[in-house]
């Protein structure tokens, strides 16, 4: 196409200003592909540390007995609804263990291990021995392990509040990323924990997670009205932690504000670019429009431009927006525990902003086209 190609010819007659706007360009759709990753990435590493490993919607007793009766169908209807990805119960009680005369608080936790993995990832958390509890095993934590000086193979002494003293063996060590978990958690057989705390047949809570956590609230209100049962307590993480969702939604919402930003100063930009390329090219306009070239095809070699500037400008922001956040995870990790932000490319905010980016670029060649239209060229030619 003709204005096309003008576009091009324009674009090359002033190479350093064409190289200084698709740079500035650059840079801007760099810090807004950098800055949007990022906080993504830390939302998500925030989540999953926080949420991703740890069941998202829980059932517990709503009557004075603290215990739920036919669990299992309570499962079964769960799953066959399809709103969870794995479900857990768990029957748990308070205990003590005694270690240089001073009594610990520990939290005796009864599960079915390959049910509780796909909740807590336990496979990944245990960093000694083995990922089983037999009848008198337990696993404990990091932080317990070390207050009471043992190991795997060594026993452990259960203190239950009505004196029930019971010897475990310690089958491996764990540690879920919490020192409180770790201190306090001992993880134990099902139904070995359900004969200790008096409860044959009865648990104290089914532990479900879902595949996307922020849909968490969603999915217990369903299964509310799928069980349908006022006996049951039906909670999920949001409405236990308003203050990280908070912190989330101001993350949010300070990305949205600063690539707004970013957005409207790459259409100022390249507008006051082309406006001035404009008077620039008004002598070789008025020529061409006086040569028969319409006042469309004259205006298009304007968008053409801001398009074309667009696109250099957001594909090498893009580069090196991406760049940015790899040197970013290179050099912020620390040697043998890596980086505490895990790095997410999400491709389709990538392609998102590049589409922003280019249309946005195409508007500002629009404003530059719109002056265009007003030249008139006898008075362009007549005055130079």
């Amino acid at each position: 196409m003709l204005s096309l190609r003008i576009a091009f010819r324009f674009l090359r007659s002033n190479p350093a200003q064409t190289a200084l706007i698709t740079c500035g360009m650059a840079v801007a759709v760099s810090i807004q592909v950098f800055v949007g990753l990022l906080i993504g990435s830390l939302q998500s590493s925030l989540v999953d540390s926080t949420v991703g490993n740890s069941p998202q919607v829980t059932i517990s007793s709503n009557t004075k007995v603290p215990s739920i009766f036919a669990w299992d169908s309570i499962i079964d209807t769960a799953r066959r609804s399809n709103l969870i990805s794995a479900a857990s119960p768990v029957a748990a009680g308070s205990a003590i263990t005694v270690s240089n005369e001073k009594n610990i608080p520990l939290l005796l936790k009864g599960v079915h291990i390959e049910e509780a993995d796909r909740i807590y990832r336990l496979k990944e958390a245990v960093y000694q021995g083995n990922l089983y509890v037999g009848s008198r095993d337990v696993m404990i934590g990091r932080e317990l392990a070390a207050e009471i000086k043992a190991g795997v193979g060594d026993k452990l002494t259960v203190v239950l509040p009505d004196g029930t003293e019971t010897i475990f063996s310690i089958s491996g060590l764990y540690d879920l990323g919490s020192a409180a978990v770790n201190k306090t958690w001992v993880i134990a057989n099902l139904r070995t924990v359900q004969q200790l705390l008096g409860l044959p047949g009865r648990i104290t809570s089914i532990e479900m997670s879902v595949p996307d956590v922020f849909n968490a609230d969603s999915v217990a209100a369903q299964l509310k009205n799928e069980l349908n049962d006022s006996n049951l307590r039906i909670e999920n993480w949001k409405d236990q932690n308003q203050e990280l969702l908070g912190a989330l939604r101001s993350q949010g919402i300070s990305s949205t504000i600063i690539q707004v930003v970013i957005i409207f100063s790459v259409i100022i930009a390249i507008s006051s670019v082309l406006a001035i390329t404009v008077l620039q090219k008004s002598r070789q306009i008025g020529i061409l429009k006086a040569m028969g070239i319409r006042d469309l095809s004259a205006s298009l070699i304007f968008i053409y431009e801001g398009l074309l500037l667009g696109l250099a400008g957001s594909l090498l922001g893009i580069a090196l927006g991406l760049g940015l956040l790899y040197a970013f995870d290179a050099f912020t990790g620390t040697p043998g525990t890596g980086n505490t932000i895990k790095i997410k490319i999400d491709y389709g905010f990538v392609l998102i902003s590049w589409g922003i980016a280019l249309a946005a670029s195409t508007l500002a060649g629009f404003f530059a086209a719109r002056r265009s239209l007003k030249l008139n060229p006898i008075d362009v030619i007549r005055e130079g």
